[in-house]
């Protein structure tokens, strides 16, 4: 006989910060028939499964952290493990860690258009809830390449974001593929450790000094004790990086910018050779911009060699790059990065037609505001297409959703309205104001390839504008933007 299924107002898919932080806001304001939805076995997100070494924010802590539940950090960037304990902590201090299934991962969501519901089969049960929440974040899936040779190689081989900490490196031949965000915190502190370390490097990235220190024991009384200096310093801090965000927008000001970095590797790289090799090739910005200082000393390290070439296969002792050289290595890392825009929550959730958002997107995800999808009644995204920045901190983005999401189901409740659906129209209008503005931005101009492109070719990452616009956008739920239906079918 088949479990009963459960039921609930909202139902959150994900527990890392943009699903806590969700559920927080909602209970905040009085709605709590709540459900989070974790596929694994704890909650965290992204800092629960990304314990990588040396694996930090790259944005200051200050900024990463809710306005409603601000910390003492012991860091300016602070580390994962700090991090973790904080999500943890929110969730146990606003009441919502009782309210995370753990081992429920959602197989399928589908809207009953006449019940005017969601249904979700988990793998601990049918759940139906009246609105749904997409909180599982884009960086969720890792990438690991389709490598010719890789089922054939006799050692070790993982991904940065599932690091195998009892995998000792010592003494080890190691290869690494890709230097992006992940590989620039965790190849510093694998160098010493290792025999050999082969660093394999498709494109040169822009890596910026990181202003990362100790705070101080009389900083963190100071804050403690006087709470607008602490609110001073996370709007000062915010408004700093916006004017980056500025820069972001024009091309040709984010060629000043780069003056520090070409600065910080002439400074950190000797050779000339090697410093030619980490030369990027594209304007500042238009791929994610990296921060650290022990990077480029890494590199220059006597047990690391830099090779600037993909990699064509993996034989079983060996690696071998395109460019034909072949290196024996007994372990190979990965830091290839996430399923950014292409979420694999897209092809399990079923919208008002049957068709899934994965077949309604075609490779190019849409939606309105980063949150809502026409075709998908009372379905709202956290951090979804189009409302990214490469410069801020994703909090600011997911306090403003979080709000959203909040006035709509406040107004559905109000109201007594079964489903709210954005019109198809007002979805097009915004995403074609998107695209246009983002012609002109270092992120389309900047001469690179990144994950903020799809499939296709489009940005369907980044929100064009300040979060300033973002927030005044999301701040509160246009019902003449939605299509609206009755009363709720009682269940």
């Amino acid at each position: 006989m088949a479990e009963p299924a459960h039921y609930t107002q909202v139902a959150i898919i994900g527990s890392g910060l943009s699903g806590l932080g969700t559920a927080i806001a909602l209970r905040k304001a009085g709605i709590d028939d709540v459900l989070l939805l974790e596929k694994e076995s704890a909650l965290g997100g992204t800092w629960r499964d990304n314990t990588y070494p040396g694996c930090a924010c790259d944005v200051p802590a200050q900024l990463y952290s809710f306005a409603f539940a601000p910390k003492d950090w012991s860091r300016a960037y602070a580390g994962q493990e700090e991090i973790r304990a904080y999500v943890e902590q929110t969730a146990s201090r606003f009441g919502v860690s009782e309210r995370v299934w753990t081992g429920a991962e959602v197989e399928k969501a589908r809207w009953n258009d006449a019940a005017q519901r969601w249904e979700l089969s988990t793998s601990a049960g049918l759940v139906h809830a009246q609105v749904l929440v997409s909180a599982t974040g884009p960086w969720n899936e890792p990438v690991i390449p389709d490598l010719p040779g890789a089922e054939r190689f006799a050692g070790r081989m993982f991904h940065s974001a599932r690091w195998q900490h009892e995998h000792d490196l010592t003494g080890r031949r190691v290869a690494v593929i890709g230097t992006g965000a992940s590989a620039v915190q965790f190849v510093p502190q694998i160098q010493p450790r290792v025999a050999q370390l082969h660093v394999f490097q498709r494109t040169a990235h822009w890596v910026l000094p990181k202003p990362d220190r100790v705070i101080s024991a009389l900083e963190t009384r100071l804050l403690r004790r006087f709470p607008p200096l602490r609110r001073a310093l996370r709007a000062a801090l915010y408004y700093a990086f916006e004017l980056v965000g500025v820069g972001t927008r024009h091309v040709s000001a984010m060629r000043h910018v780069e003056r520090l970095g070409r600065l910080h590797l002439r400074r950190a790289v000797r050779d000339e050779e090697l410093r030619r090799a980490l030369t990027p090739s594209f304007t500042l910005g238009c791929k994610r911009m990296l921060l650290s200082n022990d990077w480029y000393p890494a590199l220059g390290a006597a047990n690391v060699e830099l090779l600037s070439t993909a990699v064509k296969e993996i034989r079983e002792h060996s690696i071998v790059g395109a460019d034909g050289s072949e290196r024996e290595v007994d372990t190979i890392i990965f830091g290839t990065g996430f399923r950014m825009t292409d979420l694999p929550i897209a092809a399990r959730t079923f919208g008002r037609e049957g068709r899934s958002l994965a077949e309604v997107w075609r490779g190019s995800p849409r939606a309105y505001l980063g949150t809502t999808v026409a075709g998908f009644p009372n379905f709202f995204m956290m951090l979804g297409p189009n409302c990214g920045n490469g410069h801020g901190s994703a909090i600011t983005l997911i306090e403003a959703q979080a709000r959203y999401v909040v006035d709509a189901v406040r107004e559905m409740s109000k109201r007594g309205l079964g489903s709210v659906e954005v019109r198809a129209e007002v979805q097009e209008t915004f995403n074609e104001r998107v695209q246009q503005a983002l012609r002109s931005t270092v992120w389309n101009a900047g001469g690179c390839s990144s994950y903020y492109m799809d499939a296709n070719g489009h940005n369907a990452a980044i929100f064009p504008w300040s979060t300033i616009e973002y927030r005044r956008r999301t701040a509160r739920f246009e019902e003449r933007e939605y299509r609206v239906r009755g009363q709720a079918v009682a269940r």
